[in-house]
C-alpha cells in the first residue's frame, strides 16, 4: 500500500505531533525520560517551567486581586473618623478646614433653598448641602456691642477672644492676640487662605495679621505676606485685593504709599505670584504647586457670582480657588507627619447682605454651598483623616422671607421668580449707572429716566417700574446711593425684607463635616468656642505665640507705657492708634465702622469715585 494510502494511525508521528506531548507529560508525572534527544528534552523542560511559571503568576494575580477588592471594600465601609482617636482626643497625622459664610444667617439658607427650588424645579425636600451639614449655632457679640462686625467676629475664630469691633487679632486692652494659623505654622502645619473678597479684609486679615483697625489694609498686606514679627506664616493666599499689594506709582494700585508688596514678597519671602485666570488655570493644570503661593485675582473684591458667571474666564468661583488650594496644601504636606489648616471665606454674602440685593445673595450662598460641597469631596478622597467646620461671623441685613409693602395686612408670600428673573447684581447696575453719568455730557432728566429703566429692564428684569423708584436712583445721594435703590426695587417685588444695610445680632448656624467630628461645637455657643475647637482639634498651644508678639513693642493703653509728652507708645507694625473713642477716652461702644464711621468716610471723601455708583 502506498504511504499516502496507509491508515491514519499506522503513520508514525510527527516530531510535533501530539504524541510526543504524551510521552512528555507521562515523563514528567512518571521520572522516566522518553526516547527523545537530548536537545528536545531541554525545550520540554524549559516549556515546562514557562507552564508553571505562568500558573503561578496568575493565581497571584487573582490572589491580590482579591485582597485588593476586599481592603478597598473593608475601606468603603469603615468610616473616617475626622482624625479622632478612641479615648475622644485628636491623634495622628489631620487637616483642618475651617470656613467662613460672612453675613450669612439662617434666613439666608430659607430664602436659597425656596430660591433654588423654584429655578430647577426641584421637590420641596431638596435641600442644600450645608442643610444636610447643620449641628448647632453660635451666639456672635463682640466686647463692644451685641451686634459684632466681622473683625471682631473672625478674632474669636483665629484667637478665641472677644473683641472690639475693628480689631484684627487684637484684644481690648489693645494688645496682640496668637491665631491658629500662626500656631498651626510653628507647630509643622502648613497654611493657606482662600477668600473671594480682598485677602486683606477683616476676616482673612485676622488669621494672619494684627492691626488696631480693619481700615489699615496697607498695613495688613504687608504683615501677611511676612513683615511683621513672626516672619511668614501663611504658605498660600488666594483672592482679591491686589490694589494694597501694588505701590501707588503703579496703576491699579489703591496703596497710600510706594511701597511694592508684590516685590518683597517674591523677592524676601519667596512667594510664587500670580493675578490672573490664565496663571490660574495652568496652575491647577500643571500638577505641582510651588509654595509659598500668592494669587492676587482681582484688583479689589472678585465680582459677586451673578456677575462673575458672565466673566468666568477672568475669575475662577470660590470652589474652584478651594480645589485649587486643596490640591496644592496635600501636595505639599504628602511627605509630612503633619497635615495643614486652611481658611475658605464665602466674603461676598455679606456685601450682599450690606447692599439689600437678594438675587446677589442667593447666589453667593450656592457659590458657597457648592465650595462646601467640594471640601466634603476632597476630605472623603483624601487619605488623610481631615475636618471641615464652618460658621458665619454674623448675619448682615436683618433679612426675612417676606415683606409687608403697605399698611394693610399682608399676603403671606415671597416670589422666588423675581430673582430669578434679575442677571446682575445691583452693584454692577450702580457701576454702570455711575459709567454713564461720566461718559454722557449732561444728559437732560428724560435721557437719565431712560436710562434707568434699560438698567432695570436689562439687569433685573424689571419692567414696571414706577416714576418714583426711577427719581429715587437720579436723585440717590452719597447715604443712600444708588445700589440701595436698585436692591430696594427688586427686594419690593420679591417681597424679601431687609431692617438694615449693617450687622444684626442673630445666632447664626454652624456646620461641620459631621457631627462626630465636631462633637465639642454641637447646640449653641459663643463664637469663641469656634476658635477653642479648632486649637484643640489640631493640638495647638496660642500663648506662646501671644507673648512673643506682645515682646515685639507693640502699643498699650496702660499710662505705665506712655512716651515722651505723653504721646502713647503705640507699636508701629500694629499701626497707629486711630481708635474711635468718646470725650473720656474710652473706645465706642457701638460699631462704627458699618455705622456713622462709614458716612462720615464718604461725605468727606465725595471727591473720589469708586466705580460703584456712588461717592464713599
Amino acid at each position: 500500500m502506498a504511504r499516502s494510502e496507509e491508515p491514519l494511525l499506522a503513520r508514525s508521528p510527527s516530531p510535533n505531533s501530539s504524541t510526543n506531548d504524551i510521552e512528555e507529560e507521562d515523563a514528567l508525572l512518571t521520572g522516566q525520560p522518553t526516547n527523545r534527544s537530548p536537545a528536545s528534552r531541554a525545550r520540554k523542560w524549559r516549556e515546562a517551567g514557562l507552564f508553571v511559571w505562568a500558573l503561578l503568576a496568575t493565581v497571584a494575580v487573582i490572589i491580590l486581586a482579591v485582597v485588593y477588592q476586599h481592603e478597598s471594600s473593608v475601606a468603603r465601609s469603615r468610616p473616617k473618623t475626622g482624625g479622632w482617636g478612641p479615648d475622644g482626643k485628636p491623634t495622628g497625622k489631620r487637616n483642618m478646614i475651617f470656613m467662613v459664610s460672612d453675613g450669612m444667617g439662617p434666613t439666608s439658607l430659607s430664602l436659597t433653598r425656596s430660591w433654588r427650588q423654584h429655578t430647577s424645579g426641584l421637590p420641596i425636600d431638596d435641600i442644600l448641602v450645608l442643610d444636610r451639614h447643620f449641628i448647632g449655632s453660635s451666639r456672635t457679640r463682640s466686647s463692644s456691642s451685641l451686634v459684632t462686625d466681622s473683625a471682631a467676629g473672625a478674632t474669636a475664630f483665629s484667637c478665641g477672644f472677644k473683641s472690639y469691633n475693628g480689631a484684627i487679632s487684637v484684644l481690648p486692652d489693645h494688645t496682640p492676640c496668637g491665631t491658629v494659623l500662626e500656631a498651626a505654622k510653628r507647630a509643622g502645619y502648613m497654611t493657606g487662605l482662600v477668600v473671594t473678597t480682598r485677602l486683606t479684609d477683616a476676616t482673612p486679615a485676622c488669621f494672619a495679621a494684627h492691626a488696631n483697625r480693619r481700615e489699615y489694609e496697607d498695613l495688613i498686606a504687608e504683615q501677611m505676606i511676612g513683615r511683621y514679627p513672626l516672619g511668614r506664616v501663611v504658605d498660600l493666599l488666594i483672592g482679591g485685593g491686589r490694589c494694597h499689594f501694588l505701590p501707588n506709582t503703579t496703576e491699579g494700585s489703591c496703596r497710600a504709599d510706594a511701597t511694592d508688596v508684590v516685590s518683597i514678597a517674591k523677592e524676601e519671602f519667596g512667594f510664587q505670584y500670580i493675578d490672573n485666570r490664565q496663571d490660574f488655570d495652568q496652575l491647577d493644570n500643571d500638577g505641582a504647586i510651588d509654595l509659598p503661593l500668592l494669587a492676587l485675582l482681582a484688583e479689589t473684591d472678585i465680582p459677586y457670582e451673578i456677575d462673575r458667571v458672565q466673566v468666568s474666564d477672568v475669575y475662577p468661583s470660590e470652589a474652584e480657588m478651594a480645589r485649587l488650594a486643596l490640591k496644592a496644601l496635600s501636595a505639599a504636606t504628602k511627605d509630612s507627619d503633619k497635615g495643614f489648616f486652611l481658611m475658605v471665606e464665602g466674603s461676598r454674602i455679606d456685601h450682599a447682605g450690606h447692599a439689600n440685593d437678594p438675587a446677589a445673595q442667593v447666589r453667593e450662598v450656592v457659590a458657597h454651598d457648592e465650595a462646601f460641597a467640594a471640601v466634603l469631596k476632597f476630605l472623603e478622597d483624601d487619605q488623610t483623616e481631615g475636618v471641615l467646620v464652618s460658621t458665619s461671623d454674623h448675619e448682615t441685613g436683618g433679612l426675612a422671607t417676606a415683606r409687608q409693602l403697605h399698611d394693610t395686612y399682608p399676603q403671606y408670600r415671597w416670589f422666588p421668580e423675581v430673582l430669578t428673573n434679575a442677571s446682575h447684581s445691583t452693584e454692577f447696575l450702580a457701576r454702570e449707572w455711575a459709567k454713564y453719568l461720566a461718559s454722557s455730557s449732561s444728559p437732560s432728566r428724560k435721557e437719565k429716566a431712560q436710562k434707568v429703566a434699560d438698567l432695570l429692564s436689562s439687569g433685573l428684569g424689571i419692567t414696571d417700574h414706577t416714576d418714583e423708584e426711577v427719581d429715587g436712583i437720579i436723585d440717590a445721594t452719597p447715604i443712600w446711593p444708588p445700589a440701595y435703590h436698585f436692591a430696594d426695587i427688586i427686594s419690593r417685588r420679591a417681597q424679601v425684607g431687609w431692617s438694615t444695610h449693617g450687622h444684626s445680632a442673630v445666632d447664626v448656624n454652624i456646620y461641620a463635616s459631621h457631627p462626630k467630628h465636631a462633637p465639642g461645637l454641637v447646640g449653641n455657643h459663643e463664637n469663641i468656642e469656634v476658635g477653642q475647637f479648632i486649637a484643640e482639634y489640631l493640638d495647638l498651644d496660642l500663648e506662646p505665640i501671644t507673648k512673643e508678639l506682645r515682646e515685639k513693642k507693640v502699643n498699650t493703653s496702660s499710662s505705665e507705657h506712655q512716651g515722651e509728652a505723653g504721646i502713647q507708645d503705640w507699636g508701629a507694625w500694629m499701626g497707629p492708634p486711630g481708635l474711635p473713642a468718646n470725650d473720656n477716652g474710652e473706645l465706642v461702644s457701638l460699631d462704627e465702622y458699618h455705622g456713622d464711621f462709614k458716612h462720615r468716610k464718604r461725605e468727606a471723601e465725595a471727591g473720589l469715585d469708586c466705580g460703584c455708583g456712588m461717592k464713599h
